[in-house]
C-alpha cells in the first residue's frame, strides 16, 4: 500500500493530475492575494508538492500566472459562446456565472489595483479575448437581437457592469439593498431588474418586449391623430346650457368668462 508520503510526491505517478492540482490551487491564491501578492510557497502547500516540482512545470511565477489566464479564459469564451441571445436572458445568464465564479472576479479586481491601466500579464491574449467578445455582441446586432444604434463596446462594457458588480463590490450592495449578493431575495430581485434593464439594449423587431411596447406606443399616437383631426360634434342642448358663458359688466362693458 502507498503511504502518505508516496501520494503528495506528485509527478511520480500522475503528472497531469498534479499540474491540475497546482492550477487550481494557484487561482485560489492568485485570486485571493493577486500576483504580486501570491506566494509559491503558498501555492506548493495548497496543491500537496515542493516547490521544484512546481518550478519543473511551470518555470516560474508568471509563467503559471500566464497559465491559469489561459485556461480561465478558454473557460469563459465557452460560456460566453453559450450566452442566449436575448438580453433578458443573457443579462440573467451572466449575472449567474458572475455568482459561481466569484474567484475570477476578485482576480481581476486585484489586477486593476496592481496594473491600473498599464500593460497586463499576458496582453495579447487578453486582447484578443477582448475582441471576440465584442464580436459576439457584433454579431447579436446582425441578428437583430440588441440595438445597433448602440456601440457594441459600450454595450459590452455596461453588460458586464450590470452583471458584475453587485458580485464584485458585496458590501455596497448590501448597504444599498440591505441583503448580501448572496441572498436569494436579492438574485430573484437581480434578475427581474436586469429583464427590465434588457429593453434598454434590445432592438424592437427583434425583442418581444421591445415590440409590444412600440406598438402600444405607435395606436396611443394613431388614435391621439385622430381626435385632433376629427370635427368635435356639438354638445346637446342640455349641456351647452351647463357650460354657457356667464357674462360680467366690466367697466361698463360686457364681457364672457367661463362658468
Amino acid at each position: 500500500m502507498p503511504s502518505r508520503l508516496s501520494l503528495n510526491q506528485p509527478g511520480t505517478r500522475n503528472p497531469e493530475r498534479t499540474q491540475e492540482r497546482i492550477l487550481q490551487a494557484a487561482f485560489k491564491e492568485f485570486a485571493a492575494k493577486g500576483f504580486a501578492g501570491a506566494r509559491v510557497d503558498a501555492i506548493a502547500q495548497g496543491a500537496a508538492i515542493n516547490k521544484r516540482m512546481l518550478y519543473h512545470y511551470f518555470g516560474d511565477k508568471e509563467a503559471l500566472f500566464r497559465e491559469v489566464l489561459r485556461r480561465k479564459i478558454e473557460q469563459r469564451q465557452a460560456w460566453g459562446v453559450a450566452t442566449p441571445d436575448d438580453p433578458r436572458e443573457s443579462l440573467p445568464y451572466w449575472f449567474d456565472l458572475a455568482c459561481k465564479d466569484k474567484d475570477w472576479i476578485r482576480l481581476l479586481e486585484w489586477e486593476a489595483l496592481q496594473f491600473g491601466e498599464g500593460r497586463l500579464i499576458d496582453e495579447e491574449r487578453r486582447l484578443e479575448a477582448a475582441r471576440q467578445a465584442v464580436q459576439r455582441i457584433l454579431r447579436r446586432q446582425a441578428r437583430g437581437r440588441l440595438s445597433a444604434d448602440l456601440d457594441s463596446r459600450n454595450m459590452l462594457l455596461a453588460m458586464l457592469a450590470l452583471t458584475w458588480f453587485p458580485v464584485a463590490f458585496p458590501q455596497l450592495t448590501r448597504l444599498i439593498t440591505g441583503v448580501t449578493a448572496s441572498d436569494p431575495r436579492f438574485i430573484r430581485s437581480h434578475h427581474k431588474f436586469l429583464r427590465h434593464m434588457a429593453t434598454a439594449f434590445s432592438n424592437g423587431d427583434g425583442s418581444k418586449a421591445s415590440n409590444n411596447v412600440s406598438g402600444k406606443r405607435q395606436k396611443m399616437e394613431r388614435a391621439r391623430e385622430k381626435t385632433a383631426s376629427s370635427p368635435q360634434p356639438s354638445p346637446p342642448e342640455e349641456e351647452r346650457e351647463k357650460i354657457s358663458p356667464t357674462r360680467l359688466t366690466v367697466n361698463g362693458r360686457s364681457k364672457n368668462v367661463c362658468s
